[in-house]
């Protein structure tokens, strides 16, 4: 596993928890991006690991946001500011999009604040664990900005389009009870539970033959674009896909024979 200035990775029964680590709230800048892109690339790769969690570094956020004076740095240089506003986008809507389309599943341990990139990194994951202390929003509204990774999409998909609205125009945060409330978050649970709560879970899916566990993201993060009927196409073909391993066949024995059963991931 390579090493990254702003990121850890730790893997343990075929689970990796990946840290993002940028004190004092590890913000966003251009290096935290790369070592994210980087560090989930070694992941996706590795057969080894079958779960992901990301969480931040510390107690205090998962992360807070982007790097402002990163950002006005980028603003200030003589350059295109439409050029640099464009790679700025294009980093953050690259590292969504890499976790939103991940086959193995990736969960947020959301340890604290978990605004603006940070909220919109949380919610490309495909479950969100969160601490009762953490306070989530989209701040940017009051930076003269809006969301620019997935946020103004993303978060009307999951707490609907209203609620979205209100949130981006106002910039507001709200709790880790009011977001479970909106769905933006699975479960809420003691600050010092996060970590183990998203192993758990983690480790209950790694359990599991990789092969459904990718042809079931599949099917709901195809699905969800399409037409009910064109979405029953997408889950036919993933179901299908599946018939010829020999996980779906130790699955079925061990269910008739009533023991755990022993996939193999073949």
């Amino acid at each position: 596993m390579g090493e990254w200035q702003y990121v850890r990775v730790e893997v343990e029964e075929q689970v990796a928890v990946l840290t993002i680590d940028h004190p004092p709230v590890n913000s966003f800048n251009k290096q935290v991006v790369t070592d994210l892109g980087e560090a989930m690339d070694e992941l996706l790769a590795d057969d080894a690991v079958k779960a992901i969690i990301i969480t931040g570094g510390g107690t205090n956020a998962f992360v807070a946001g982007a790097d402002i004076p990163e950002i006005k740095a980028l603003l200030d240089q003589p350059d295109d500011d439409y050029a640099a506003a464009s790679a700025f986008i294009e980093r953050g809507q690259g590292i969504t999009l890499k976790v939103e389309r991940s086959p193995k599943p990736v969960i947020a341990a959301i340890n604290g604040f978990c605004l603006g990139g940070g909220l919109e990194l949380a919610m490309s994951c495909h479950v969100r664990i969160c601490s009762d202390r953490a306070r989530l929003g989209q701040p940017e509204i009051n930076l003269g900005l809006i969301p620019g990774w997935g946020g103004t999409q993303r978060l009307a998909r999951i707490a609907g389009k209203g609620k979205a609205i209100e949130l981006i125009l106002t910039g507001d945060m709200i709790t880790a009870q009011e977001a479970y409330r909106l769905n933006l978050v699975n479960k809420v649970v003691p600050s010092g539970a996060v970590l183990k709560e998203a192993r758990g879970l983690a480790r209950k899916i790694a359990a599991q033959s990789r092969f459904p566990v990718a042809a079931a993201l599949r099917a709901i993060d195809q699905g969800l674009e399409l037409a009910i009927e064109e979405g029953l196409q997408v889950e036919a073909q993933q179901f299908v896909g599946l018939a010829d391993t020999e996980d779906i066949r130790e699955g079925v024995s061990a269910f008739l024979e009533k023991r755990q059963p022993q996939f193999k991931d073949r």
